[in-house]
């Protein structure tokens, strides 16, 4: 998964002045599963939508 992508994830969650203070070393590991989650949705739906 691209930086970015964590990133644009972790906005979306509330969670990026975290990540930005602490680093992804100082989420809550639901947070990180979570974030893992959505990322494989996203990756699932893109995969979905191809013609």
């Amino acid at each position: 998964m691209s930086e970015s992508l964590k990133y644009e994830i972790a906005k979306d969650m509330g969670i990026l002045d975290t990540v930005q203070k602490e680093g992804w070393g100082g989420i809550k590991a639901k947070d990180a599963g979570n974030l893992v989650k959505r990322a494989i949705e996203m990756a699932e739906r893109s995969v979905s939508d191809r013609p």
